[in-house]
């Protein structure tokens, strides 16, 4: 074996630690029938856990949800609807503390607050506030589900939340959605997607781990050089930085970044995923504020992505995403939304998104 070989063989063993799910890999895959390109695709398939950043949206202090469910059931009394109060309200309380004014509502009205404001609202502004309703996990599968059934995929979607969320945030959603949906999301999403892809999709809703150095061993330096690799070993790393350091042994050893290297090799939906792991492995702000600007660049808007973004990153590291989109762009992001959108639905946004700076 060549002395590069046992080095990436030693850094499967030195950084990689929890065993996910093994993978018949094609040789068309291979990089010369080198040992590269499996690294390459072994590298990447990983969900990191979420960094301690910081949201635009915080408990709101002297929270009473009584006092809020009596404001919300005021604003839409009578003729017309106070979109003012709900985005004063729903924009500015955390995901827990929303959930405390629907149970608040649900007392005192005897209705789910959801349901009457699904009768008042229309549009996108309405998509916000319902999705500012749901618990995160609840949300994610949402959009999975919206993403999967009838014609055709938003394979954009899948990427995007299957590629960013933690392995406890995987665990989350996968349960809420076979509550809410009464259906495998495993399932659905082989029913929907089909080969590489399908497999890396598969492979970030796994959450197993390896107990052995040995298992981890036979995983992968057993399974070298087979006419079918079956080792696609997807691993759940705890540290970041031990991945971002194996990146750069990739690097060194392969003479190209990662990314580079995947963009030569792969093409479709399999290079938008891979690349979408790598991204949120090197920078999970930095994949988001550019999710942000393509959502928005050029005439029109995708209004899902901004919206699934701005929902769903409030609470979580929206200051962080806001200083890498201007970093990354040189503009700001509540310019570019203030410029892209209308109305209420431009309201609830810069509010969600927490003033210019």
């Amino acid at each position: 074996m060549e002395s590069h070989d046992k080095l990436v063989l030693l850094l499967f063993k030195q950084h990689w630690c929890h065993f996910i799910s093994l993978f018949h890999i094609p040789q068309t895959f291979a990089l010369n029938g080198s040992i590269y390109s499996y690294l390459m695709l072994t590298c990447i398939l990983y969900v990191t856990l979420q960094l301690g950043n910081q949201g635009t949206v915080t408990e709101a202090a002297g929270f009473n949800p009584e006092d809020d469910s009596k404001r919300l059931r005021e604003a839409m009394k009578g003729a017309g609807t106070n979109e003012a109060t709900i985005i004063e309200i729903l924009a500015h309380r955390t995901i827990a503390q929303r959930q405390s004014i629907k149970e608040a509502f649900k007392r005192s009205v005897g209705k789910d607050l959801p349901d009457e404001l699904r009768s008042e609202l229309t549009g996108n502004f309405e998509k916000v506030v319902l999705g500012l309703l749901m618990p995160a996990p609840v949300y994610d599968a949402y959009e999975l589900r919206n993403a999967i059934k009838g014609a055709g995929t938003d394979e954009a979607c899948l990427i995007e939340i299957l590629a960013s969320r933690t392995n406890d945030e995987i665990r989350a959603l996968r349960t809420c959605y076979k509550t809410e949906y009464d259906r495998d999301l495993e399932e659905d999403i082989c029913g929907d997607t089909s080969g590489m892809f399908c497999r890396v999709l598969v492979s970030l809703l796994t959450v197993t781990f390896c107990c052995s150095e040995q298992e981890l061993y036979e995983a992968g330096e057993a399974r070298w050089g087979t006419d079918e690799v079956k080792f696609l070993t997807v691993l759940c790393v705890r540290n970041r930085n031990h991945l971002l350091q194996v990146f750069e042994e990739y690097r060194k050893i392969s003479g190209r970044d990662i990314e580079d290297s995947i963009k030569r090799e792969m093409s479709g939906c399999l290079e938008d995923v891979l690349l979408a792991i790598v991204r949120c492995m090197k920078s999970k702000t930095g994949f988001f504020a550019e999710r942000l600007y393509k959502s928005m660049k050029g005439l029109g808007t995708t209004d899902s992505i901004l919206i699934r973004v701005m929902v769903s990153r409030a609470e979580i590291d929206m200051v962080d995403i806001k200083a890498e989109f201007l970093k990354m762009y040189g503009k700001t992001l509540y310019s570019f939304i203030k410029g892209d959108t209308s109305g209420d639905y431009r309201k609830i946004l810069l509010e969600l998104c927490g003033g210019e700076k």
